[in-house]
């Protein structure tokens, strides 16, 4: 069997810890349970990668509102954020792992993720 390598598929997760990180990549989505809009950041640098979901949801407003405010974007009342503002730009995030029970198949999942970002 061939596999083929894609575009930034030759990097590992990231080393936990605190690690200084490009935005490299953003995809939109919805969730599967709730189909709550999201936008998925890839945070990466030579060492390796983590993706992070961004929720768009009353919750989720902090850490989005936090992560445009960590790369030099003010967020405003009234104002609308473009995700493609924040292609390239450079931050420093904290990487770890959470667990939380899959509402589907009711086992515990585990990601790696960035922790600056969580609210619950």
């Amino acid at each position: 069997m061939k596999i083929a390598i894609e575009k930034g598929q030759e990097k590992t997760l990231l080393a936990d810890g605190r690690q200084q990180v490009i935005i490299t990549d953003i995809e939109e989505g919805t969730s599967e349970n709730k189909s709550i809009p999201f936008f998925a950041v890839r945070f990466e640098n030579e060492d390796g990668y983590v993706l992070h979901r961004f929720y768009q949801s009353s919750a989720g407003m902090p850490a989005i509102v936090g992560l445009f405010e960590m790369v030099g974007i003010d967020a405003e009342e009234g104002k609308e954020l473009d995700t493609k503002q924040l292609l390239g730009k450079e931050l420093t995030i904290e990487v770890g792992e959470r667990s939380y029970m899959d509402p589907e198949t009711h086992n515990e999942r585990t990601l790696k993720q960035a922790v600056n970002f969580l609210t619950s």
